[in-house]
């Protein structure tokens, strides 16, 4: 497998251009939205300058946007490995799991239990905490190990049991990166006859999906994680999603996808989200988009490999630095969380932006239960670098640098 060119790459992300600043921005906050790339905003621009209307129209610009969503479906479906009317779109991940949470509610009932983990963004959480309260439904979390920071999967048959009607669960973390074996999940899901809800969000950017060797129910995912505009997906097995009994309007459609996507949709930006994929395709080789979209994947990853092993070894020799970061074996996305000791999370994120133009985040990242059990809200949360494909050798060792300029200045040695 050949390498991506580095060069060529951030070519494509305008705002990698170096403007009047001082310092170029060092954009090490990918798992929080990555830049947008060119083929997204020339995509979405285009729409937008070429004439706008609504759907199912006889005249012109509406045939164009009519074709523009079966376009969008069948690319992400290439994309994620589904069939095209699987595909829904909305205003983001948090509200495509909230609506599809409120149309299973008269699907579940008191004697049933719904499963969550300690180790996802609340936004795997909270749909189905409320869909429980609403319900009566028990809440159980599948726990996470405050040492190894992977949920404790030997654990599972007495966590998923015959009263389990749901199960919701992350793919990667957006904190310590981890890939959780979702498969494994979903099996013992599918032994009791379980719903499985996965969060892609934080995965799609780094790793290749295919959704129907997944086996789960629905997976969610949004575009401005992996290069493009500010929209959700749900991707919703067409056995689950004809029966769904979704709210929406009387005259609105009753067949899939359409039932889920109440209103006018954001045509703009399932245009910006056909560009990105673009981006990715363009990365990798093939005869069909599927295997140019695994390759260009496949090629992301092997880059952003080779920077998070150098981020990883040196954050683990720092003095004061404790790094949440899985044991080796354990797959893990480019994102890095770490703390400083007696040293606020702001604090130190405040001193890059400053001194080095470092875009770096801090936080609970919305995965406030397994902060809380880690104990990092006092400290203001962690600190992250998250990586995205167009981060280079000569930004880590950038800061690699600040750090440890940081640390001498706060005299930890």
């Amino acid at each position: 497998m050949s390498q991506i060119s580095i060069e060529q790459l951030r070519a494509d992300f305008p705002a990698l251009r170096e403007g009047g600043q001082q310092k170029p921005f060092i954009y090490f906050d990918g798992p929080g939205g990555t830049q947008m790339a060119r083929q997204s905003i020339d995509a979405l621009v285009g729409y937008i300058t070429s004439g706008m209307a609504n759907l199912h129209g006889p005249f012109q610009t509406s045939v164009k946007t009519d074709i523009l969503l079966e376009e969008g479906r069948k690319t992400v479906a290439d994309l994620l490995h589904c069939d095209p009317h699987e595909v829904a779109f909305g205003q983001n991940m948090t509200s495509l799991a909230f609506s599809i949470a409120r149309s299973l509610a008269s699907s579940i009932s008191g004697e049933d239990e719904i499963v969550v983990t300690e180790l996802d963004h609340r936004a795997n959480v909270d749909p189905w905490v409320t869909l429980a309260k609403d319900t009566g439904a028990a809440v159980k979390f599948l726990q996470v190990n405050p040492n190894t920071y992977t949920l404790e999967l030997d654990r599972l048959n007495e966590v998923i049991t015959e009263k389990t009607k749901l199960v919701a669960v992350g793919m990667s973390s957006n904190v310590t990166g981890t890939v959780t074996d979702v498969a494994r999940i979903v099996a013992r899901a599918k032994e009791v006859n379980a719903l499985v809800i996965v969060d892609a969000v934080h995965a799609v950017p780094h790793l290749s999906i295919d959704f129907k060797a997944l086996g789960c129910d629905v997976l969610l995912c949004s575009a401005y994680k992996f290069f493009g505009p500010h929209i959700g997906m749900a991707v919703i097995a067409a056995s689950l999603f004809e029966k769904l009994p979704v709210y929406k309007l009387q005259p609105a459609p009753q067949e899939i996808p359409d039932k889920l996507e109440t209103g006018t949709q954001n045509h703009e930006a399932i245009a910006g989200l056909i560009g990105a994929i673009s981006f990715i395709e363009a990365q990798g080789e093939g005869t069909t988009r599927r295997e140019r979209l695994q390759s260009g994947m496949q090629r992301i990853e092997a880059h952003e490999l080779t920077l998070a092993e150098r981020i990883e070894r040196f954050l683990q020799e720092q003095p004061g630095v404790r790094l949440y970061r899985a044991p080796a074996g354990t797959p893990k996305t480019p994102t890095f969380a770490f703390t400083i000791k007696n040293v606020n999370a702001r604090e130190a994120t405040s001193w890059f932006a400053e001194k080095y133009n470092m875009n770096i985040a801090d936080g609970h990242f919305y995965a406030s239960t397994m902060a809380e059990k880690l104990g990092v809200n006092p400290m203001g949360g962690w600190i992250r670098i998250g990586l995205a494909p167009y981060n280079t050798l000569e930004e880590v060792a950038l800061f690699e640098k600040g750090l440890q300029e940081y640390l001498a200045e706060k005299g930890i040695r």
